[in-house]
C-alpha cells in the first residue's frame, strides 16, 4: 500500500475504534494482534497485509474494502450513536442505541457479518440442535463456543466451574471468542446461555456475528431439558423452575437485543433452522 492510502486506512481505523468505544487493547484482544502493531496501522507506519486488517476489518464490524476505501466515519450516524453509549448511558440504554446504530449504518455492516451466525438463548433454547441444521443449511461450519472453552482449558465445562470457578470461565471463555471471531469465512455459533450477561463480550459477538434469539417460554426450556434426559434442574432444587422463570426474565431483555428474533415454542429444530435459513442474510 501506499502511503497516503495508509494514512488514510489508519484514520479510518482509529475512527471507528473510537466510535465503538473500543481502546487499542480492546481492539488488540477481539484480534489477536498485539497492541504495538495496531498502533503502527493507526499511525499509517509500516506495511499491513490484507489477512491481519481483514481481522480488524472483522472485529470493528466493517468490511475491508470499508478500511481501505471507504468514507469518513465522522458524520456517520451508527459511530455518533456509539458515541452516546459512552455517556454514562444505562446497560437497557446501551443496548437500544446499540439496536438503533445497527440500524442507521446501512447495508454494509449487516453484509460484513451476514455470514456469520450466533445463536443466542438459555439452555434448552435448541442452539446446538438448530444450530447445526443451519449450519447445513447454508454450507458453513457449526461451531459450538462452550467446545472451544473446553480445548482451550482441557477440561469439560463442569470441571471448570468445579475446580478454578466462574471468573477462570470467563477469562477462557473471552479468549474463546476471540479466537471464534479470528478466523476466516463463514460460521454458524451455538453461544453460552449467559453470554449476554457479558457487555464487552456481547458487544463484539453483535458487531461481528448476526445475532439471533431463539426465543421460547420457560416452561418450554424446562421440558426440553428434561426430555434430553438431563434431571439436573429438579435434582435436589424444588425452586428450579422459579429460578429459571426468574434467570428467563432477567436475560430476555438483554437477547432482545439480538438482530433477529424467532419464536421456537411448540417448533421443531428442522422447522425453526428452515425459518431461520429463509429470513438471513447470505
Amino acid at each position: 500500500m501506499s502511503e497516503p492510502l495508509l494514512t488514510d486506512v489508519g484514520r479510518r481505523v482509529r475512527e471507528l475504534r473510537t466510535g465503538a468505544g473500543l481502546t487499542q487493547a480492546g481492539l488488540a484482544e477481539r484480534t489477536g494482534l498485539s497492541l504495538r502493531y495496531l498502533g503502527q496501522i493507526e499511525a499509517g507506519d509500516g506495511n499491513v497485509s490484507l489477512e491481519r486488517l481483514a481481522a480488524v476489518a472483522r472485529a470493528l464490524g466493517v468490511s475491508v474494502g470499508a478500511l481501505v476505501g471507504g468514507t469518513s466515519t465522522e458524520d456517520d450516524p451508527a459511530v455518533a450513536l456509539a458515541r452516546e453509549v459512552l455517556r454514562g448511558r444505562t446497560e437497557a440504554q446501551a443496548r437500544e442505541l446499540l439496536r438503533l446504530a445497527r440500524a442507521l449504518g446501512g447495508g454494509a455492516t449487516t453484509t460484513a457479518r451476514g455470514g456469520r451466525i450466533a445463536l443466542l438463548g438459555i439452555r434448552g433454547a435448541g442452539k446446538s440442535a438448530v444450530g447445526a441444521r443451519l449450519a447445513r443449511a447454508r454450507r458453513a461450519p457449526f461451531v459450538e463456543l462452550d467446545t472451544i472453552v473446553e480445548e482451550l482449558a482441557g477440561m469439560p465445562l463442569a470441571s471448570i466451574f468445579e475446580l478454578h470457578g466462574e471468573a477462570y470461565f470467563r477469562g477462557v471463555e473471552r479468549q474463546a471468542l476471540t479466537r471464534l471471531l479470528a478466523r476466516d469465512g463463514d460460521f454458524v455459533v451455538a453461544t453460552g446461555g449467559s453470554i449476554v450477561t457479558q457487555p464487552e463480550l456481547y458487544e463484539a459477538l453483535s458487531r461481528a456475528c448476526v445475532t439471533v434469539w431463539l426465543k421460547a417460554t420457560p416452561d418450554e426450556h424446562w421440558r426440553r431439558v428434561v426430555a434430553q434426559g438431563d434431571g439436573r434442574p429438579m435434582r435436589e432444587n424444588p425452586r428450579a423452575m422459579d429460578q429459571l422463570r426468574s434467570l428467563w426474565a432477567q436475560r430476555a431483555p438483554l437477547y432482545a437485543a439480538a438482530d433477529v428474533v424467532v419464536e421456537t415454542s411448540g417448533a421443531s429444530a428442522a422447522k425453526v433452522a428452515r425459518e431461520l435459513a429463509a429470513r438471513l442474510p447470505g
